[in-house]
């Protein structure tokens, strides 16, 4: 479902990523561990499309992102791919529902469409009462499954993941990685996941570590 080849990416003299290759199948849960500085967020950004390689390649669902342009790379990337970050990235002013819709508005969905998938996903996330409610009135576990459900809303084939539960308590930490495994075995759904987290990707089908730009081993 997505595979890359030799993925290179320097920042001026700073080679960071020098020669990645990996294959991520459908309905898998991939954890990509290493020490800071080891390439990880820019691996996941570049399979994101959020940024781009020096050199390789990236094919997610048999299209090669990067032979898009501009445009069309951002429609493939809100329509195909879900992204959860470590600080939820929720806008302020907007009630969790309106936060949750703002991928399938920008995806041209249908109003009513939309409404229907928002009132699902907040049933399935135990959030049914939670919808009217703005970020600042939700507790941080509430506020991450929001930014989950965001990240559903379009009903992507891929789901990255920054150090999801890297701001959340133990407990919340604990139910979010939970959350993960269910939306796998019941959805099918496929994540990437930057961790620093043992307990969550011990929950993972498979680990990649990287060191120096490299992947270093796989569980």
């Amino acid at each position: 479902m997505v595979s890359a080849r030799q993925l290179k990416k320097s920042y001026g003299s700073l080679q960071v990523l020098k020669g990645i290759d990996l294959t991520i199948a459908q309905g898998e849960i991939v954890s990509v561990m290493g020490a800071s500085g080891a390439g990880k967020s820019t691996l996941l950004h570049i399979i994101g499309t959020l940024d781009h390689p020096n050199a390789g390649e990236v094919v997610i669902s048999g299209t090669n992102v990067f032979n898009l342009n501009s445009n069309q790379l951002a429609a493939f990337r809100n329509r195909h791919i879900g992204f959860i970050f470590q600080f939820h990235n929720l806008l302020p002013e907007f009630s969790a529902r309106e936060n949750i819709m703002i991928p399938g508005m920008i995806a041209g969905t249908s109003m009513v469409a939309l409404e229907n998938r928002v009132k699902e996903l907040l049933g399935y996330l135990g959030l049914s009462d939670r919808g009217d409610h703005k970020p600042s009135e939700l507790s941080g576990g509430e506020q991450q499954r929001v930014a989950v459900a965001r990240a559903l809303i379009n009903k992507p084939d891929l789901v990255l993941a920054d150090e999801p539960s890297g701001n959340l308590d133990s407990k919340n930490a604990a139910e979010l990685h939970e959350l993960f495994l269910q939306l796998r075995n019941e959805l099918g759904q496929t994540f990437v996941l930057v961790t620093h987290n043992p307990a969550l990707a011990d929950l993972s089908d498979r680990i990649l570590r990287l060191n120096d730009g490299l992947v270093v081993e796989g569980d």
